[in-house]
C-alpha cells in the first residue's frame, strides 16, 4: 500500500495558520459555524476565547467550546479567564487542546503550575499585549522571560505586534516557541509566519477564505505548511483505458464504505488543492465536487493507492449521505449475509450505548435500564461502585474467566452513568486521543 495523501505529519515541524474567533457577547450556534467553516477551509487549529468576568457567560462559553471540541476535528486552543486551578481544570475539560491565560489578568501565578503538573507541560500559553499603550513586558524584560519560563508554560502567544526589527529580533531569540494573533491590517502573513521560533498566527482575517490556498502560497515562498500532496506523482497510476482511476470512498470513523467513483488526473489534483473529493464524472465528462450541489462534501482525511497501483482508497469526513437516494452510503441493498458478531471493540461499545440511549428516550417496561435511570443518579452510582469491587475481587481469581464477566458489568453500568450525565464514546475517545 502507498501513502499517497496525509494532511497531518506529525515528524516535522509546520507552521500553522489558526483560526481566531471572538466569542464575546456571540451566539452558539454562529461560533460553531464559523469553526466547522474555517476547519473545512484548512485552518491548522482554532483560537476561541472570552475572557468575561461574568460566571454565567464563562459557563456558557465553555459549554460552547465543549460542543465545538465535539464537530471539528483539528485542535481548539480557548482563551479563558482563570482566577483559580478549577477554572482552569473546566478549561480543559471542554475537551480542548491547549488552554491560553491572559498574563495581565492572572491574580494568582501559581496556578500556572497546577496547571502544569496536572495536565502537562505542553499545554498552557500565557497571553501578552505587546500594543505601545498596553506593553506588559514580555519582549522588553529579560527577568520577566527567565520568571515564566519555570512555571511549566508550552509557548506564548503575543497580540498587537507591530513587526519591527527590535520585535523581530526579541521574538527569534525568546527562550520559548511564539504565537502572534494578528488581524493582519499592519503585518502580512508571510513576515510573520516565517519568523523564528513562531509556531503559527491566529488570524480572523481569512475567515470565509480558501485557507489552503493561502498555505500553497505560503509554501512556494519555502515556508513549511501543512498542505496537502501526494507522495507520488499522477503518472505513476495504472489507469484504465479511459485514462481514469477508480476510488473507493470509506467514513474514516465508521469505516462504512459510502461510494465508488473515479479520477483523473485533474480532478486528483483538485482534491489535493481544495481537501474536498473531486470526481469526473464519466456520464458528463467533467469534474465533479461531492456536494457541490447537495451541500454533502467529502473532506479528505488521506488517500491511500493499492499493491497495483491501479485503485485508490479515500478515508473522508462525509457532511452528510454520499448516495443521491439520501442512503448513507450507496451500499445499502443488501443481497446475501451470513450471521456473524461484530468484533471491532468501539463498534460493539458504541451499539450498545446507542441501545441504553435509546431506553432512556423511549422508555420500556420490564427494561433493567430505565429502572436504572428510574431510580435515579446515586443508584447507578452505587451500581458502579459494586461492579468495580467486583472487578478487584475477580482479579484475585486465578480463573481470568469470571473477570471478563465482571469488567463487562462495569462497563454496561459505566455507560448507563455516562447517558445519565451527557457523555458519549466521543468525548471519552476524545480525552484519550489528547493523552495518547
Amino acid at each position: 500500500m502507498y501513502k499517497v495523501y496525509l494532511e497531518e505529519r506529525e515528524n516535522f515541524m509546520y507552521k500553522k495558520i489558526i483560526a481566531n474567533i471572538n466569542a464575546e457577547n456571540e451566539l452558539e450556534d454562529s461560533v460553531i459555524k464559523r469553526a466547522l467553516a474555517y476547519e473545512q477551509n484548512g485552518a491548522d487549529e482554532i483560537f476561541i476565547y472570552n475572557y468575561s468576568i461574568l460566571e454565567k457567560e464563562r459557563e456558557e462559553f465553555l459549554l460552547t467550546v465543549k460542543a465545538i471540541v465535539k464537530k471539528v476535528e483539528i485542535p481548539v486552543m480557548i482563551g479563558y479567564l482563570a482566577k483559580r486551578f478549577e477554572d482552569i481544570k473546566k478549561a480543559f475539560y471542554t475537551g480542548a487542546s491547549k488552554v491560553v491565560l491572559p498574563y495581565c489578568k492572572l491574580t494568582d501565578i501559581s496556578i500556572l503550575k497546577e496547571g502544569s503538573d496536572r495536565f502537562g507541560k505542553d499545554k498552557i500559553i500565557l497571553e501578552f499585549d505587546a500594543s505601545a499603550e498596553k506593553n506588559d513586558g514580555i519582549l522588553q524584560r529579560e527577568e520577566l522571560r527567565k520568571d515564566i519560563l519555570p512555571l511549566g508554560i508550552d509557548a506564548v502567544l503575543i497580540k498587537h505586534v507591530y513587526m519591527t526589527e527590535s520585535i523581530l529580533e526579541k521574538i527569534e531569540t525568546a527562550p520559548f516557541p511564539v504565537y502572534i494573533r494578528d488581524s493582519l491590517l499592519r503585518n502580512d502573513m508571510e513576515t510573520l509566519i516565517k519568523t523564528k521560533n513562531v509556531l503559527g498566527v491566529a488570524t480572523d482575517y481569512y475567515e470565509n477564505k480558501d485557507i489552503y490556498k493561502i498555505k500553497r502560497l505560503l509554501k512556494d515562498t519555502g515556508i513549511e505548511m501543512n498542505s496537502f500532496r501526494s507522495n507520488l506523482p499522477f503518472s505513476e497510476f495504472k489507469l484504465n483505458e479511459q485514462g481514469l482511476i477508480p476510488v473507493v470512498t470509506q467514513d474514516y470513523k465508521t469505516k462504512d464504505v459510502l461510494m465508488v467513483a473515479y479520477m483523473n488526473e485533474e480532478a486528483y489534483e483538485k482534491t489535493l488543492e481544495t481537501g474536498r473529493m473531486t470526481y469526473y464524472s464519466r456520464s458528463r465528462q467533467s469534474l465533479w465536487i461531492k456536494g457541490e450541489t447537495s451541500g454533502n462534501y467529502q473532506y479528505v482525511r488521506a488517500l491511500t493507492l493499492d499493491c497495483d497501483k491501479d485503485t485508490i482508497l479515500a478515508m473522508v469526513q462525509p457532511q452528510g449521505p454520499a448516495c443521491h437516494t439520501g442512503n448513507t452510503t450507496c451500499f445499502f441493498q443488501e443481497l446475501v449475509k451470513k450471521e456473524y458478531e461484530e468484533s471491532n471493540p468501539l463498534l460493539v461499545l458504541q451499539d450498545v450505548f446507542q441501545v441504553i440511549l435509546d431506553r432512556k428516550k423511549n422508555p420500556k417496561e420490564g427494561s433493567y435500564t430505565n429502572y436504572l435511570f428510574e431510580k435515579g443518579i446515586d443508584k447507578i452510582l452505587k451500581k458502579c461502585g459494586e461492579e468495580a469491587t467486583e472487578i478487584v475481587i475477580a482479579a484475585k481469581n486465578p480463573n481470568p474467566e469470571e473477570l471478563k464477566y465482571e469488567i463487562s458489568d462495569f462497563l454496561y453500568h459505566m455507560m448507563v452513568l455516562m447517558a445519565e450525565r451527557g457523555v458519549d464514546w466521543d468525548d471519552i475517545i476524545g480525552e484519550l486521543s489528547h493523552r495518547r
